[in-house]
């Protein structure tokens, strides 16, 4: 099996100062002046060091510079750097590196939802994808769960090959980030890929709201609405389920960002990672967040504002989920997951939590690392 690498070097980079994505040279600039700080070099390394640890000196062709190659450091591996011109740093050259890599079986991309419909449309037929996610949103069903998870899943594919089954359409998926950050949600369908078929390690492909969810869900929120410490900052998270708990209590949320309340009043609206920090000071805080659909997210899909920092802070204890019961039946695999860029973090934040489902009633859900 030979494999291929690829980094989107500016993947996720908008993800902690609340931009919701970095398509568009101007959102770069802006997420850099906000002090955003790349994720996707980083989070290559740890997918790339379990792999080199399963499998010493395993053979990677990889892009150049700071598309592959400056990833590596420090990591035994046995490497073939493409010697392709790779200056702008864009989609062209994500499409030129993945021409350049034809002859691999799998190309193995750093990125999210926009480089995953980059490197599909360049990859030849019947080539093999997988995504170290590293973005901001990733609704495509080509992402491993984790960066660790992608590099054990690379070291069992080089070792027993025979051992892995393979999935020819899982959903290439993208929303446009303009419409986005406007509040305004717009997956579309871009394709399919060829992904390996490991559900412990691949997220699946993000399913859309649900209709019948309304009153259960709605009632499960006022009760928590109702239940709210008035001294504690309560952190509450994108998405129709947790924008629920706003709604009950007569304000607004913000559908695809990150509010704060304290005392039953709003204090803070669509807010960074830093934000977020400072209002928490020494109080206490509370996190309300919903799941992503089919997927299970609980942390490190399009919540990306709310930082290790703070998830240290507030522990597993202070997470409060709620959720639709038929969302949950749903799920690819019974379980939530959690990728906060910390793994040391995430093993502490492992574990079983109770799930809001309605009313005075609640489901356990164990919440995992990749």
């Amino acid at each position: 099996m030979q494999i291929g690498l690829i980094v989107n070097p500016i993947a996720g980079l908008g993800g902690r100062v609340g931009l919701k994505g970095t398509d568009g040279p101007g959102t770069v600039a802006e997420a850099l002046k906000l002090g955003a700080e790349p994720q996707a070099g980083p989070r290559t390394w740890r997918a790339l060091a379990r792999l080199a640890d399963r499998v010493p000196g395993a053979k990677l062709q990889v892009a150049p510079g700071p598309l592959g190659a400056d990833w590596t450091e420090g990591l035994d591996l046995t490497l073939d750097v493409l010697d392709t011109e790779t200056s702008t740093r864009t989609a062209r050259d994500t499409r030129l590196v993945v021409e350049g890599m034809s002859d691999r079986d799998l190309i193995v991309f750093a990125g999210g939802d926009g480089t995953a419909r980059d490197v599909a449309s360049a990859a030849r037929s019947g080539q093999a994808i997988l995504g170290i996610p590293c973005g901001v949103k990733m609704h495509s069903g080509v992402f491993a769960v984790s960066p660790e998870a992608a590099g054990a899943l690379l070291a069992d594919i080089l070792t027993a090959p025979e051992r892995i089954a393979w999935n020819e359409e899982a959903e290439v998926m993208d929303i446009d980030e303009a419409a986005l950050r406007q509040g305004h949600i717009a997956p579309e369908l871009y394709g399919h890929a060829r992904v390996p078929l490991v559900r412990s390690r691949m997220q699946a492909s993000k399913g859309g709201l649900r209709k019948n969810w309304g009153a259960a869900l709605a009632g499960a929120a006022a009760e928590l609405a109702n239940q709210m410490d008035p001294d504690t900052l309560y952190v509450i998270g994108p998405g129709t389920s947790a924008g629920a708990v706003m709604k009950a209590m007569g304000h607004t949320p913000t559908v695809l960002g990150i509010d704060a309340m304290r005392g039953g009043e709003v204090v803070g609206q669509d807010l960074s990672a830093a934000e977020l920090e400072r209002l928490a000071g020494d109080r206490p805080v509370k996190i309300v967040l919903g799941v992503t659909g089919k997927q299970g997210f609980l942390i490190g899909r399009g919540n990306q504002q709310i930082s290790p920092k703070l998830l240290a802070k507030t522990g597993r204890d202070g997470l409060i989920v709620l959720a639709a019961e038929d969302k949950l039946m749903e799920l690819a695999q019974p379980r939530l997951w959690v990728d906060s860029g910390e793994p040391n973090l995430d093993a502490e934040l492992e574990g079983f939590l109770r799930v809001r489902t309605a009313p005075g009633r609640e489901t356990m859900m164990r919440l995992s690392a990749g």
